[in-house]
């Protein structure tokens, strides 16, 4: 998942790989992962999202379906609801402090992390 994050989720595919049924199989991701396959890999996506808008070359839109989403709606509700702010708004941000930082450390320290977002 984390390499092919634009691909579409086919838990059935993934479980039988792992041998197991599909419910199993999603269980036991969330036991290991603390999140279903769909979040994960939704966290994976707004991840990589957040990378392409800090470069600002590319629309939100293009961003969107980039990143393997299909609705721009859903995946503006899922990035405001993990990042904190809108894309456009996180598109619009100046991102040159983080210019410097090592992507590896940069990735550590903007991941999405669910329910972590402070009140506003």
């Amino acid at each position: 998942m984390d390499r092919d994050y634009a691909q579409p989720l086919d838990v059935p595919a993934l479980a039988r790989v792992a041998l197991m049924s599909p419910g199993h199989f999603s269980r036991s991701f969330r036991a290991a992962f603390g999140e279903t396959p769909y979040g994960y890999l939704m966290t994976r996506r707004i991840e990589r999202a957040k990378a392409l808008l800090r470069r600002g070359d590319l629309s939100v839109t293009e961003v969107c379906f980039a990143v393997g989403c299909s609705s721009l709606g859903s995946f503006s509700s899922r990035f405001t609801e993990l990042v904190g702010e809108t894309p456009s708004a996180y598109r619009a941000r100046d991102h040159e402090l983080g210019a410097a930082i090592p992507a590896c450390f940069a990735k550590m320290h903007t991941r999405p992390v669910r329910g972590t977002r402070p009140k506003l």
